[in-house]
């Protein structure tokens, strides 16, 4: 068939008024891969005023145990990387997100977040969030760490190390809010599995095209899409997630349902507050949340 009927056509059939557009399917983001759901599901994502924007795959348990087990496999090279490697690795992320800042504006003001102005000042929060924390990465163990006094010839010292795999709910806010909770945790060792806002999962995928093409290693950070309520209890009760961020779990019923799964295996927890400014200063607690403190003693003059 010839460009004039608008399917087809060879030079500038792209501008062939009528054409089709190509509609997405977004996969998920597990172990530096960009997998489709095991189950073949998945779910339409629609602008603010309604209009089918994309597909987004609906993941799944196994996909989640999948997302658990590259994480876990990602930890040890990640956690024994320097603190100053990952902060430079955190910065280039920042650079590539900066880089891509007109796709972010367009699919932030699709979503409802505003006006390409509103959206353009989420994404530069976003891209200062990014750079903040990977300031911090070389200095959170002096403040987090100290000497202690004992009484007695020894040298007693405590120093932060990371607790492991994160389970992490993103918040609605897509961007600003995801980049808010993800960038503390990695940032100081650990590696994660985000169950992107619902609502709103388009940026939060572009983000995972941003990280597969840093320097991040795959595996520290995995994104599922879908449905929070199916995902979230597992992620909970699984015996190998050692920290769990319930930021964008807005259900009180659910958000008991998983501090209560989550003791099977004394999990660290962190239920902020309903509402958080994410423009506002977030200080260090994110960051030292998912830390464990290690203490070593040592005899005096050995």
């Amino acid at each position: 068939m010839s460009g004039e009927d608008g399917v087809s056509g060879g030079e500038g059939a792209g501008r062939v008024p009528g054409r089709l557009a190509v509609r997405k399917t977004y996969k998920l983001y597990i172990g530096g891969a960009f997998p489709r759901s095991e189950s073949g599901r998945s779910y339409p994502v629609a602008s603010s005023s309604g209009d089918f924007l994309a597909n987004a795959s609906r993941a799944s348990r196994k996909d989640a145990r999948d997302a658990v087990s590259a994480a876990r496999k990602a930890f040890g090279g990640w956690s024994g990387a320097t603190a100053y490697n990952r902060g430079q690795i955190l910065y280039r992320v920042a650079e590539m997100l900066e880089g891509r800042r007109a796709q972010f504006v367009a699919e932030l003001a699709d979503t409802g977040a505003g006006q390409a102005g509103d959206a353009g000042e989420i994404v530069d929060a976003a891209v200062d969030r990014l750079v903040w924390y990977a300031g911090w990465s070389d200095k959170i163990a002096a403040v987090a760490g100290s000497s202690n006094p004992v009484a007695g010839p020894y040298f007693n010292i405590s120093s932060p190390e990371p607790t492991g795999v994160v389970a992490v709910i993103a918040p609605d806010e897509p961007l600003l809010g995801l980049v808010s909770v993800l960038a503390p945790v990695i940032v100081t060792g650990n590696t994660c599995v985000v169950v992107a806002s619902e609502r709103a999962p388009l940026p939060s995928i572009t983000l995972a095209e941003v990280l597969a093409t840093s320097d991040l290693p795959g595996g520290v950070v995995n994104i599922l899409t879908g449905s929070v309520a199916e995902i979230a209890p597992w992620l909970s009760a699984h015996m190998d997630v050692n920290a769990l961020d319930l930021t964008g779990v807005t259900d009180e019923r659910l958000a008991v349902a998983c501090e209560e799964a989550a003791s099977e295996n004394l999990k660290r927890v962190l239920r902020p507050a309903a509402t958080t400014d994410w423009y506002a200063d977030p200080g260090t607690r994110r960051l030292t949340t998912f830390l464990e403190t290690k203490t070593v003693w040592h005899p005096t003059g050995v």
